[in-house]
């Protein structure tokens, strides 16, 4: 509540002015800080239509900390001027001086000094004019007195300088409100028992219940934008028949994360720099093992139309448990179950979840991520199909400028990497992989001849980065995550 003295005050400047008064004003005029002023003014706002209070914002010049310093002692450069003897003066000793570096190079630009460096005891300054006129001093004392008629272009100059900078005021215009009073009586905020037992409550003076008020919002948790844009991948999955997979296990054994993806034991991916593995439990067992002979066989010595890669296939590589370095795993789980099935029947799959690389760190790269993938079985199907069915995905998300790139994997031939153009990074990104699975992979699972698996893959974390228009990804994910911005992100909603 505001002093009852300055609110008592406030009412009589109101009622003795003809059409209201400024608030900044009255505080001018009390010799009081402004804020006090727009505390009584607010208790009055409280109190309903005793007073009328418009908000009104104004600007005007104000001079820096540095701005008042040279006001009082005068510019850089002319000090430096005004430091030079006849004589000179060593360019050392003039760098020592508090406003010597900024005040040299003004003055220099102003032709104001020169610099003799034929000088037998160093670079020595002297005056090259008799005398100077610090406009730049005055200009500012233009200000301070209250006359700002300075041009735009010189008060840029100063800003620039920060000896300037433009100060927005917000003050109140208080007129007579249609309740208006300079006696207030203080309006009681609550019923007691007290009241009404003696029967008091009937000379008292309440204040209006404001049924507009917002009630305090309830602490509640809130959904990430990760999960949001989940939600809606998930969703359009679905509206295209898709089924979900089961992605619970995040450590896999390097069989199914590499081996029966027809990756070979030898590929970089499989490197320490590149996925972590585990150390406990370091193997993996229960493999099928007609199916492990199959993977061998085409690794070591080719079929199915191949030659294999010609090497010594190791089943302790293979056992290697690993965190997933991606979900495609999953779908060779699936794919080779599907084969196991008496009579084949078409299928469309897709999973959401979380994989693990060894990366480093950047705008656009973490070790833990989120993988998006689809995968659709059927007869017959071919690169047309595949093309034409990420057109249909991404429209789906609102994402309409894509571009393939023919690109290179171990299970897919031929292979495709999709590219959206970023609005807030101004380039094209990488959303994610796309091929039609080798023979090499799905034939020593059991799968008919003519079969084809068409799959892409996609990180969560991309799309949601160009949906929200967030530039790093370190923002969306990690220690530098601001709670806020998780607060405020509104449902997502893709434009499909």
């Amino acid at each position: 509540m505001a002093d009852a003295g300055l609110v008592d005050t406030l009412l009589r400047r109101v009622e003795e002015a003809e059409d209201g008064v400024d608030s900044l004003q009255v505080a001018g005029s009390l010799g009081l800080d402004h804020q006090a002023v727009v505390g009584a003014v607010k208790s009055l706002i409280a109190l309903g239509e005793v007073i009328s209070a418009d908000l009104r914002s104004s600007k005007h010049w104000e001079l820096t900390e540095e701005g008042k310093e040279i006001a009082e002692q005068g510019s850089h450069e002319a000090r430096v001027f005004g430091s030079i003897p006849d004589e000179g003066l060593a360019q050392s000793e003039l760098m020592k001086l508090s406003f010597g570096k900024v005040g040299f190079s003004k003055a220099m630009s102003n032709k104001w000094i020169k610099v003799d460096k034929t000088h037998e005891g160093g670079a020595r300054v002297f005056r090259a004019v008799e005398a100077v006129v610090d406009q730049v001093r005055e200009k500012l004392l233009q200000v301070q007195g209250g006359a700002e008629k300075l041009e735009e272009k010189e008060k840029s100059e100063l800003k620039k300088r920060k000896l300037l900078s433009e100060v927005t005021v917000k003050s109140y215009w208080i007129s007579k409100g249609s309740s208006f009073s300079t006696s207030i009586t203080k309006q009681e905020t609550e019923l007691t028992t007290e009241m009404i037992a003696s029967g008091s409550w009937k000379e008292k003076t309440f204040k209006p219940y404001n049924f507009e008020a917002l009630g305090v919002a309830p602490d509640s948790g809130h959904l990430h934008p990760l999960l949001k844009v989940r939600t809606q991948f998930r969703q359009i999955f679905l509206e295209m028949g898709f089924s979900e997979m089961p992605t619970n296990n995040f450590v896999e054994s390097s069989f199914w994360n590499f081996d029966s993806l027809f990756q070979p034991q030898q590929h970089p991916a499989r490197d320490q720099h590149d996925t972590f593995f585990i150390s406990d439990p370091a193997q993996a067992k229960g493999f099928p093992e007609e199916y492990l002979e199959r993977v061998r066989k085409v690794h070591s010595e080719g079929g199915y139309g191949s030659q294999g890669y010609k090497y010594d296939w190791k089943i302790e590589e293979a056992q290697k448990n690993l965190l997933r370095t991606h979900t495609t795993a999953v779908s060779a789980r699936m794919l080779y179950k599907l084969a196991q099935q008496e009579e084949f029947k078409p299928v469309k799959y897709f999973s959401i979840d979380r994989v693990f690389r060894n990366e480093t760190l950047d705008a656009t790269h973490l070790a833990e991520f989120h993988q998006i993938e689809g995968v659709v079985a059927d007869r017959g199907l071919t690169l047309g199909d595949l093309m034409g069915i990420l057109h249909q995905f991404f429209n789906k998300l609102g994402i309409t400028k894509l571009r393939f790139k023919p690109a290179f994997n171990p299970y897919t031939e031929p292979s495709m990497e999709v590219f959206s153009y970023h609005e807030g990074l101004k380039k094209w990104v990488e959303l994610g992989n796309s091929g039609v699975f080798r023979p090499e992979m799905l034939l020593p699972m059991g799968l008919p001849e003519d079969v084809t698996v068409i799959a892409w893959g996609l990180s969560l974390e991309r799309p949601t980065m160009i949906k929200y228009g967030i530039n790093n990804i370190r923002e969306l994910v990690g220690h530098k995550v601001n709670l806020q911005m998780v607060y405020d992100s509104p449902i997502c909603r893709l434009d499909s």
